[in-house]
Order: C-alpha cells, then sequence, then structure tokens
C-alpha cells in the first residue's frame, strides 16, 4: 500500500496514514487502502484493536477532492461491499475496537473517521471543521447521522451548517474526543494496548450491541443482552475470567 502503512505490536493493529506531504488528504486510492487495513484487522483473528494514527504534521486536511470528485462523479461509492467501511456506511460491519488520534489539521473524513470509531485522543493545537457546506456539498461520510447523535443536536447543527473550525477544547466539551494529550501516539496506543488485553469476544460482544442500540434501538438490543451473554458464559475466556478472579491474578485471554 502506497498511502497507508500498517504495523502489528502484540495483538494491536497500527493504521497510520501515509501521505504527510499532502496533508493526508484522502485520494481514492487512499480511501481503498484504508478499507484494506480495516478489513486486515476484522479477519486476522490473532488482532485484536486498531489504533488509526498519522505521524505527520497533520491527521489530514480531508479528501482531496479532486481526485475523489471525478469517481464520485461517476457513481462510484467511497468504499466496496466488500470490505470493512471504515466510516461504517455501507460494506462489511466492524466488530473490533478502534482508538484514533489527531492532531493539526482534523477535517471533514477526520470528524467521520473519529465519529465512527470508539475512542479519540487529540493533541494540543488540533483544529476540527466539518467545512463540507463551504464547498457547495455536504458531509457525506457520516456525520450528518452521528453527529448530532454523539455531540447533540444543537452542537452539531453549529459546525455542520456553518462550516467553522474548532478547536480541542471545544471538541472535547461537545464529546466529539475523550482526551486531550501533550503525546496523543503514546496515550491512544496505550489505551489500544489496555483493550487488546481483555477478552476479545466481550470487547466485540461489547461494540456491536452498542451500535445495535443505535441503529436498530433500545428494545431490540436490550433482547440480545442475555442470549450474548449466555453465549459468551460458554467461551473459554469466561472460564479465565473467572479462574482469574478466585485466583486473584490478572487473566491471559485467548479469544476462544
Amino acid at each position: 500500500m502506497d498511502f497507508i502503512k500498517t504495523e502489528i505490536i502484540d495483538y494491536v493493529l497500527l493504521i497510520e496514514l501515509n501521505r504527510n506531504e499532502k496533508m493526508n488528504a484522502f485520494t481514492f486510492q487512499m480511501l481503498q487502502e484504508l478499507a484494506e487495513a480495516f478489513t486486515m484487522l476484522e479477519d486476522d483473528k490473532n488482532l485484536r484493536c486498531g489504533f488509526l494514527h498519522s505521524k505527520g504534521d497533520h491527521f489530514t486536511a480531508g479528501l482531496d477532492l479532486a481526485d475523489v470528485a471525478k469517481h464520485v462523479a461517476k457513481g462510484a461509492t467511497l468504499f466496496g461491499d466488500t470490505v470493512v467501511d471504515p466510516v461504517q456506511l455501507m460494506g462489511r460491519k466492524r466488530t473490533k475496537p478502534v482508538v484514533v488520534t489527531v492532531q493539526g489539521y482534523a477535517l471533514t473524513i477526520a470528524i467521520e473517521l473519529v465519529l465512527a470509531n470508539d475512542i479519540c485522543i487529540a493533541a494540543k493545537g488540533t483544529t476540527f471543521g466539518q467545512i463540507e457546506i463551504k464547498r457547495g456539498i455536504f458531509p457525506f461520510g457520516g456525520a450528518t447521522i452521528r453527529f448530532a447523535q454523539r455531540c447533540g443536536w444543537g452542537n452539531a447543527m453549529r459546525y455542520l451548517l456553518t462550516g467553522d473550525t474548532f478547536n480541542e477544547d471545544e471538541a472535547l466539551r461537545i464529546g466529539l474526543i475523550q482526551e486531550i494529550a501533550d503525546n496523543p501516539f503514546e496515550t491512544g496506543l496505550a489505551i489500544a494496548t489496555t483493550i487488546a488485553k481483555q477478552a476479545p469476544l466481550g470487547v466485540q460482544a461489547t461494540i456491536v450491541n452498542a451500535t445495535k442500540t443505535f441503529e436498530e434501538g433500545f428494545e431490540a438490543a436490550k433482547a440480545d443482552l442475555m442470549p450474548i451473554l449466555h453465549r459468551l458464559m460458554q467461551s473459554q475466556d469466561a472460564q479465565e475470567g473467572i479462574q482469574s478472579f478466585v485466583e486473584r491474578r490478572a487473566a491471559e485471554f485467548t479469544g476462544e
């Protein structure tokens, strides 16, 4: 892959945006490579958590509209049906957690990636913006669906309808991010590593059930609670969790 780099540390898949000379603006190819990385995370049983980041000055300046628009104008979707969609609008569902860290510019699809994944850590001096309205279009990567859901209607419309940018303090206030860190890479990787130490089946069940609440409603998610619990209780990891509790030691989960 040319624009996305991957690295495995223990059970964590590090996914790095790697078009720093263009402020990681997403071309159509870069979007496809990101989906490939998310699919790798989902399909590899040895991987338990994803960590999406950039080591450049900026997380991303958004979409490279000159490149992406020519594909969309021909009827293309951002991602295909056979891969895991990083913004979770089509294609395969993501069941494994992803931690995101941002710095510098975090524009348009950056916010949509934050909204579509699980935990976000931001650096001091980060600039957020959902600026599509200034380009004659509107957000089509999920912000119109998830921004209000995550941050409240007024907070979402404040930025969706004006295209105004905002800083990390405001992002924390409205609940878009979970923490501001001096070194977001280290903080984010530490969180991803901690998640990866937990029982994989339990982690995935948590993601799936919480997502179902938003997509299908309270009653649908509630109906799944006990059936999922009964299945988890039959797993080796559940037995290990109970045994480690009795023996007062850290559990060693296998995902079985």
